[in-house]
Formats: structure tokens, C-alpha cells, sequence
């Protein structure tokens, strides 16, 4: 009997001792072979390009003697390497506890194939090493809104008191500027603390942060939801009613919840706003739509609450559509263009942050195409 066929995917970019450690504890496993994302994927996924082309990535990886062979992968989006994987048949699909997700172990279950995550482990005495490190990226949450953003600013709340949800995402991708996931927000927590969140008061934290962003005299007061979203863990519920600071704050950590949702939710990465694009040029803010919001938003809090991801969905979708009739650039055409040819494969959508570009986020029981996943985090 030959030696079992073990199948590894990934970017490789900036190759290091933690990939090649990685490439040589899947080998143990038997005939190590190797996709990588095309240029064109990481793109598209990450809204940057790599800093070595996919033919420099693709001969760097098969220069590596624990690997039998590697290619670029055929298709596109998170699970870019489906047909590869089909037409390898391989027994085992290895991982790193960073690429490991509900979608690729729910595809393994579908193909017959063994999945195993490695515990990076780095060789001798060498430290373990990843990109995410080799990048400096530190700690630091990023945060996204799921409904009701806008009733963080008073402008809207004092029609309708009502509640922003958001989750705190770990940093396992470079979101952009100008994209809805609180990078302006991020970049005064760099400033403030460094590498993490400090331990002590995390709504003391919060309302620090909210302070140092927004000092006295500032025209633009950037919502609250930004500094509560990514320094509260979890799922939170941020009740607004006519001032910059909630009235009351709900999270919930629990680690069952925040899987089911981690599973269900999926980000399609758009270009970022355009620096000169104005969101606030065009307002109709007024009650009846405030109400709408306010409304959309709880019915997402119970959805989630409850697990329901129909309910959730419908919820999602509602809230977006009350914001852009208040806001209605946050949505420009070639966005529009892109939602309506997912709309009918997913139960709910959004888009990220203040609009204008960044991401499209969607409620899904099954994969969506282009789309990443996130972790939320803990408490």
C-alpha cells in the first residue's frame, strides 16, 4: 500500500520557519501536497496584493523537500481549493489552528477526508512563527456592527431609542481603512495600549478609548459602538437613546452562541470607500425609518438569541434597508451591483460599517462564494 496523500492550502506569502514546520509535520502524515492561492484570490479576499507573486510562492513551496508537489489552486474564494481537493482525493486535509474552520471541516466530513489541525509546532528550538507576526499585527479586535448602526449617533437616536449590535473580531485579516470594520477606532487603541487590550474595566476601557478618539472640539464625533465593539468580547447589545454613550450595554460570551454565529456569518471583501466619498452628504434621517432600525435591531438580538438564523437573517437585511433609507450613500452602484447577484443564494446581508465599500456581510447556513469567515472573541 502506498504512502496516504495529505493535502495543505494556503497563501504562503513572506515563506517562513513556521510554514516550512508546518509543511513538515503534515508530511509525517504520508505524501505532502500543496495549493496555493492565485494573486488574483488573495485579492480579492484580502484587498491587497501579496507581496510575491504566485509563481515566486509556487517555486519557493516546491523547493521545500517535504513537499511531493503544489500548485495554484483552480478556483476562488475562501474554499478556492474544492476542485483540486476532488480531483486529488487525498486522505488527510491538514490544517493549522489558524486556518481551521467550520466550513472546511464540514467539507471534509462531505469528501471522506480525515481532518487534522496542527498545533504549530516550531522545530528545535526555533520560535513559533507566523505572518500574522511577521507583520506586526498586534492584538487588538477589530469590530462589526450586525444591526441597528447609526443609533449610536444622536442624531437618530433621539427619534427612536434603540440598539447597536456588534461582535469583536480577532485580527486573523488586515481589514482596510475606509471599510466598516473600526480601523480608525483600532489605530487609536495601537496608540493607547499597543499590542492588546489591558486587562481591568472593559466599559471604562471603552469610554477611555471613545475619549482619546474624540477629544474636546471635535466636529465628527465617531460613534461609540467603534470603541465599545472592539473592546467588549463577544456579542453585545448597545442601547442608544439620544446621546453619544449607551444607556444600557448586554453581552453575551457564550461559546456555544458565538460559534453558531461564527459558522453563519460571511464576509465578501469589496473595495474601500473612497477616501473623498462622503456618506453624510445625502441624510433623510427621520422617525418612521429610526423606528424601523430600532426594531431591526432587536429582532436580530433575539434571533441570535435564540438560533435562529432565518429570523436572524430577515432581521439583518431589515436593518440595512432602514440605514440606507436614511443614509442612502452608504450604498453605490458597482456595491449594488455586486449584493444582487447573492441576494437570492443567502438568507440576510449588510454592509459593513458606514458603507460606501468594505465588506458585504451575509447570513448563511451554507458557503458563500468569495467570502471569508471570522472568530469572534471570547471573554
Amino acid at each position: 500500500m502506498g504512502k496516504k496523500k495529505v493535502f495543505v492550502s494556503g497563501c504562503y506569502d513572506m515563506l517562513h520557519s513556521g510554514h516550512v514546520a508546518f509543511f513538515e509535520e503534515a508530511a509525517t502524515h504520508g505524501d505532502l501536497y500543496v495549493g496555493i492561492g492565485s494573486d488574483k484570490t488573495i485579492h480579492e479576499l484580502k484587498a491587497r496584493k501579496t507581496i510575491h507573486t504566485e509563481d515566486e510562492r509556487l517555486y519557493m513551496v516546491r523547493a521545500l523537500k517535504s513537499v511531493k508537489e503544489a500548485w495554484v489552486n483552480s478556483g476562488s474564494g475562501v474554499l478556492d481549493f474544492v476542485e483540486d481537493l476532488k480531483r486529488l482525493q487525498p486522505d488527510i486535509f491538514f490544517v493549522n489552528s489558524d486556518g481551521h474552520t467550520p466550513a472546511k471541516e464540514r467539507l471534509c466530513q462531505e469528501l471522506g477526508i480525515r481532518y487534522i489541525v496542527s498545533q504549530r509546532i516550531p522545530h528545535g528550538g526555533l520560535p513559533v512563527r507566523s505572518t500574522t507576526a511577521l507583520r506586526k499585527e498586534c492584538l487588538i479586535p477589530y469590530r462589526l456592527d450586525l444591526a441597528g448602526g447609526w443609533l449610536d449617533q444622536p442624531s437618530v437616536s433621539k427619534y427612536c431609542p434603540g440598539a447597536v449590535l456588534t461582535i469583536s473580531i480577532e485580527p486573523d485579516y488586515e481589514f482596510n481603512d475606509r471599510s466598516g470594520m473600526s480601523t480608525s477606532s483600532r489605530k487609536k487603541a495601537i496608540e493607547l495600549w499597543q499590542a492588546d487590550i489591558p486587562e481591568g474595566d472593559k466599559e471604562k476601557l471603552a469610554r477611555t478609548l471613545f475619549c482619546f478618539e474624540n477629544p474636546p472640539g471635535t466636529k465628527y464625533v465617531s460613534g461609540s459602538q467603534d470603541s465599545l465593539g472592539i473592546v467588549l468580547p463577544g456579542l453585545n447589545r448597545l442601547y442608544y437613546n439620544g446621546d453619544y454613550w449607551p444607556e444600557s450595554i448586554e453581552s453575551i460570551t457564550d461559546r456555544d452562541l458565538l460559534g453558531w454565529i461564527e459558522e453563519r456569518l460571511w464576509l465578501v471583501p469589496l473595495s474601500p470607500r473612497h477616501a473623498e466619498y462622503d456618506v453624510l452628504a445625502d441624510t433623510h434621517i427621520n422617525e418612521s425609518d429610526a423606528q424601523r432600525l430600532s426594531q431591526a435591531a432587536e429582532a436580530c438580538w433575539q434571533a441570535l438569541k435564540a438560533k435562529d438564523v432565518i429570523a436572524w437573517g430577515k432581521a439583518a437585511s431589515d436593518s440595512f434597508e432602514a440605514q440606507v433609507a436614511m443614509f442612502p450613500n452608504m450604498i453605490i452602484s458597482e456595491v449594488s451591483t455586486v449584493l444582487e447577484t447573492y441576494k437570492s443564494k443567502v438568507l440576510g446581508w449588510k454592509i459593513s460599517g458606514a458603507g460606501g465599500g468594505g465588506y458585504l456581510v451575509f447570513v448563511s447556513e451554507q458557503p458563500v462564494e468569495k467570502a471569508i469567515q471570522i472568530r469572534i472573541r471570547r471573554g
